[in-house]
């Protein structure tokens, strides 16, 4: 269900929005300390998949994650801990880190928090399992357990059970635009006064079926991802979750919180231009980030940097850009750009929730992470594109997310004052 907050009568003004704690996973390694250094470095992360067989695929490599041989069951079940997918625990390791970072406890779990979280593939690695054990054997033992697990509830009710938390749950399922989708609803809620605390985040995890799919889209770059480039071909795939703790001000201020940033606006469009390609000229993701800075009260003077979508595919970068050069103007030549997904691939679901926690480092470590692998930018990169790590004043940033379908999501983080 989405949340309007202009469609919502309140008697008093909207509450500011802040993030008080952030955890993330990625191919880079597990919290935000490895995270950090990695993104400001412009670190490569992207190997060879050991998950599964790539032969029959154009290329073998992506952004799969190194996961502890030993996690954390805090309020699990053995039996729980024993049914988790490999999507689960990268959910619980981002969502752990986050509720330690914002040192939530008793009183948040008594308001029954919101837990608002996006992905696109769940549990599909559960899927293919009960799919080839259905073909190739006539046992039926563990199938009822994949096919209860598969449903993307399964993984959000563990975390909610791992935390002891019993608020409500909304999944969001917008392609490539969920987590940032999910952060947005999740702002709303509290800007509206719906809720004091939200749970929210992304989450996605490797698996076969997907990576099959893209491939068969010729979407995957058989080399490597190159964001912005002129000879950009194609994508990689990767793997991850991040998981933010949104609070009011009001909230944060009671309990003296330390504050990672403020979620200043969040803007949505919807092209229906194509199923799987944007409008050339990037309408919609203009009018998420019009919508966005409108409701931010930014022009594009007072945004320093845009984490861009930037999957490194022919159509989307130049889209992307076309948007950026458009909502701009005159201003496009000194905003800073860039893409991680050159260093740990494209994270689907998991991707927006990913970015925005990178935003919010660059806001808190004054820096900006560089597109990795860029030879030659496209022409449509009027902007400032970061190749290389870079210093800088940041205090407003954007941060995009398009999806297949049309979904397009912009979100406004700001410093924390």
């Amino acid at each position: 269900m989405a949340f309007n907050a202009e469609q919502l009568t309140t008697t008093s003004p909207p509450s500011r929005v802040f993030v008080t704690g952030a955890g993330i996973v990625t191919s880079l390694g597990l919290g935000w300390e490895v995270n950090a250094i990695g993104f400001r470095e412009g670190r490569a992360a992207l190997r060879d998949i050991s998950l599964f067989d790539t032969s029959r695929q154009r290329t073998s490599r992506g952004g799969e994650v190194e996961l502890p041989t030993i996690i954390d069951q805090r309020q699990l079940t053995d039996r729980q801990f024993r049914r988790l997918d490999r999507a689960s625990k990268l959910l619980l390791l981002a969502g752990y880190e986050a509720w330690d970072q914002a040192r939530w406890g008793e009183h948040e779990r008594q308001l029954a928090p919101p837990v608002v979280i996006g992905t696109s593939a769940g549990g599909m690695s559960l899927g293919e399992a009960y799919y080839q054990q259905a073909a190739s054997s006539t046992r039926r033992h563990g199938q009822a357990t994949r096919v209860a697990l598969y449903q993307p509830q399964s993984q959000v009710l563990t975390l909610s059970h791992s935390l002891g938390i019993n608020g409500p749950i909304s999944i969001v399922s917008n392609a490539c635009a969920s987590g940032a989708d999910a952060i947005g609803q999740a702002y709303r809620l509290i800007r509206s006064g719906r809720a004091e605390c939200v749970i929210t985040g992304g989450y996605d995890a490797l698996c076969q079926l997907v990576f099959a799919g893209f491939d068969s889209l010729q979407a995957l770059t058989p080399g490597l991802p190159r964001p912005f480039d002129a000879g950009r071909d194609g994508l990689a795939l990767g793997e991850g979750a991040a998981v933010l703790m949104l609070e009011s001000e009001a909230h944060a201020a009671a309990r003296d919180a330390s504050l990672l940033g403020e979620i200043g606006a969040y803007g949505c469009a919807t092209d229906v231009h194509h199923l799987t390609q944007p409008h050339p000229q990037g309408l919609a993701a203009l009018a998420s980030m019009t919508a966005a800075c409108r409701e931010a009260n930014v022009s594009p003077t007072d945004v320093d940097y845009i984490n861009a979508h930037g999957t490194g595919t022919p159509k989307n970068d130049v889209a992307e850009g076309a948007a950026i050069q458009q909502w701009a103007g005159d201003n496009a030549a000194k905003i800073k750009v860039s893409s991680t997904k050159g260093s740990i691939g494209h994270l689907l679901g998991g991707a927006g929730s990913v970015e925005t926690v990178v935003s919010l480092m660059a806001l808190q470590g004054q820096w900006v992470p560089p597109s990795l692998n860029v030879r030659t930018p496209d022409p449509v990169c009027t902007f400032d594109l970061i190749r290389e790590p870079r210093t800088a004043k940041v205090d407003t940033v954007l941060t995009n997310s398009f999806g297949f379908g049309g979904s397009n999501a912009t979100l406004v983080l700001r410093r924390a004052s």
